[in-house]
């Protein structure tokens, strides 16, 4: 939770007007006392919901900057009546529940709550999420978080390791920085960040692309999975999806992202059909990820001389499986065809990288060749050097590491 917001008081800040909306007596005085602990607060309670949500505006004439809704009494009434609030954009809404229903929490943050209280909930966690929809009241004016950096793992042609360089660059850079990072596959029909990372991802990007516009910090958090590394995950779909990935939805997505991430790091696969997307932003960090063959070599050459011929460009080549001894080319033929020397190579170790597949663990890498050349790799890009020790942070989702 983030310790540097603060819940407006009465002295140095106006007071949030708060309207509770509960049936269910119990759960509507816990809330209800919960909120009475919080300074700076004024609520006004509705005991009953409308007979439907067309009577919202009538019950809600006063205006209120929260309202408080009880989702348990009548879940699908109690969505519709989120959903017609956040129509006009002038109150934030936050609902509550006894119930521990991930796919409930989704279907909130679609239709645009801000907050999902669980109970019972502390006075402490209560004043933080009133804390979170202060700063988006009019008038507030939160110092503006600088953008995580993005790092964009692209492939040459299918089966270079795109998946595998990703997955285990994304869990070092998570441990080595201390900071939060979020891996996002994009590896789309077929995305496997999350069997190479032992992951059992719940929601995938398909849930976020579903309805871009209601994509924000909440919901992104309610789609995540979580490493033991402390590195979070958004998965790709289990299925084919059914949506359409469009640019205007990866760029909303990434925009987030960057927004609550000091680190993102993505798995786009040979994704060439999102080059108009933030994921080639100038800002981005490209790892283009090919091997030393007549194929991949040309590839690379086509996408190197196309897309990121720019100046300004960061654009890293990793030549993937490399055996120095045995190359059919040799360094000068390869450095012509890429226009320019590869930055990393990743040594090849079949027996570690099929481990690692195997387990589904990335750090069954360990000792590895391949895991000290990714292992540097993610030291350079969080700003260490590239051979040296550094003690480990915890994490947090809506707070730096700690």
């Amino acid at each position: 939770m983030p310790g540097f917001l603060e819940v407006p008081s009465a002295h140095d800040a106006r007071v949030l007007s708060v309207a509770l909306i509960g049936p269910d007596e119990p759960r509507r005085k816990t809330i209800a006392s919960v909120l009475a602990e919080c300074p700076g607060v004024e609520t006004r309670v509705f005991s009953s919901y409308p007979a439907d949500a067309d009577e919202l505006p009538r019950m809600l004439e006063e205006h209120h900057d929260v309202v408080i809704v009880d989702l348990d009494g009548d879940p699908k009434l109690a969505i519709d009546m989120v959903e017609s609030i956040c129509d006009d954009g002038s109150r934030t809404v936050m609902v509550f529940s006894e119930q521990d229903d991930r796919e409930l929490v989704v279907r909130c943050m679609r239709a645009g709550a801000r907050e999902f209280l669980a109970l019972p909930i502390t006075v402490a966690d209560m004043a933080d999420a009133l804390a979170r929809v202060s700063v988006r009241l009019p008038g507030a004016s939160p110092a503006r978080r600088k953008a995580g950096s993005l790092f964009v793992f692209l492939g040459a042609k299918g089966g270079c390791g795109v998946t595998t360089l990703a997955s285990n660059f994304a869990v070092l850079l998570a441990q080595e920085s201390g900071e939060k990072t979020l891996l996002i596959d994009l590896g789309l029909p077929l995305g496997d960040v999350a069997i190479n990372l032992g992951v059992i991802a719940k929601f995938s990007t398909d849930n976020a692309f579903q309805d871009p516009s209601r994509i924000d910090a909440n919901f992104l958090s309610s789609l995540l999975a979580t490493h033991p590394s402390g590195l979070f995950v958004l998965a790709a779909p289990g299925d084919f999806p059914p949506t359409r990935v469009t640019v205007d939805a990866v760029d909303k997505l990434l925009a987030v992202a960057r927004q609550n991430f000091d680190y993102v790091v993505v798995d786009a696969g040979s994704r060439l059909d999102l080059k108009g997307s933030a994921l080639f932003d100038i800002s981005a960090t490209i790892y283009l990820v090919t091997q030393v063959g007549i194929s991949e070599l040309r590839n690379s050459n086509r996408l190197i001389s196309q897309y990121f011929a720019t100046k300004g460009r960061k654009l890293q080549i990793v030549l993937n499986r490399f055996i120095s001894h045995a190359m059919p080319f040799g360094e000068e033929d390869i450095t012509k065809a890429l226009t320019r020397p590869a930055q990393w190579r990743i040594p090849e170790d079949f027996a570690s990288a099929r481990r690692t597949r195997n387990t589904a663990t990335p750090l069954a890498l360990q000792g590895s060749p391949i895991l000290i050349a990714i292992r540097k790799m993610a030291r350079k890009a969080c700003g260490l050097p590239e051979n040296r020790a550094r003690k480990r942070k915890g994490f947090s989702f809506f707070g730096r590491a700690r």
